[in-house]
């Protein structure tokens, strides 16, 4: 849903919520349906079966048996000739199937190091409207509809629309690349001719997970969590690339 070329009025009909917030008792069915508002942790597996499997590619397997052909090759002319000679073509091929695997394993670390990278980034608490009053709750216990107040220093749990900006800019570099701040308002993006969407980075009216509060004020409405997030999308990739 493109919340951002949404008036406000529109986004909380959509989200089923209010400027008041959530209920107790709504915000617990809500999270009862859809669950925590957390990026999700792919199973961890040992490095040995790790290994294992990056040997189960067709390719490797392809290899080993050439490499296992050229080993009796070269020790069955060796015993005709009578001049035994090192399976040179063995060890090399071998050693590049050794090699590879290494370097699978590696690279799948990397991504699960990169996807606890994301959650680390994820704030750990968040004030929230919940019966028309403040309260500080654990970030994961997010909902959509949950309206957050915003303060300077404070990290995005999750996406939302902005309900109100007083000053307040953003730092998106996670999501943008952009280092430089972004000031935030509250006003209908309105799309350019023949254009059907509008970059991540000039979507000024949203908030997103992953990213924090340097300057101002301001609050906003949750319109996605968890995996649903552009950071959780961003992580479903990282699980996903091979």
């Amino acid at each position: 849903m493109k919340y951002y070329l949404e008036d406000v009025r529109e986004v909380f009909k959509r989200t089923e919520s209010s400027e008041n917030g959530l209920s107790q008792s709504e915000a617990e069915r809500r999270l009862e349906k859809y669950g925590k508002n957390k990026l999700a942790q792919a199973k961890q597996k040992s490095l040995v079966k790790r290994f294992f499997e990056q040997l189960a590619d067709p390719m490797i397997i392809i290899l080993i048996v050439a490499a296992v052909i050229s080993a009796v090759t070269t020790v069955y002319e060796g015993k005709v000739s009578g001049s035994p000679s090192f399976p040179t073509d063995t060890v090399i091929i071998l050693a590049v199937v050794l090699i590879n695997a290494v370097l699978g394993v590696l690279q799948e670390s990397k991504a699960e190091k990169a996807i606890e990278a994301l959650q680390q980034m994820s704030a750990a608490t968040s004030k929230v409207l919940r019966d028309g009053k403040m309260v500080t709750i654990h970030s994961e216990d997010l909902v959509v509809g949950d309206v957050v107040i915003l303060e300077a220093g404070d990290a995005i749990p999750a996406d939302g629309r902005i309900l109100t900006s007083a000053s307040m800019k953003i730092e998106e570099a996670a999501l943008t690349g952009e280092s430089v701040p972004v000031s935030k308002f509250i006003d209908i993006i309105n799309l350019a001719p023949d254009t059907k969407d509008v970059p991540l980075g000039d979507r000024k009216n949203m908030v997103y997970m992953g990213s924090t509060v340097v300057y101002g004020r301001g609050t906003a409405v949750i319109t996605a969590t968890g995996m649903d997030t552009e950071m959780g999308k961003i992580a479903g990739a990282l699980t996903e690339a091979k």
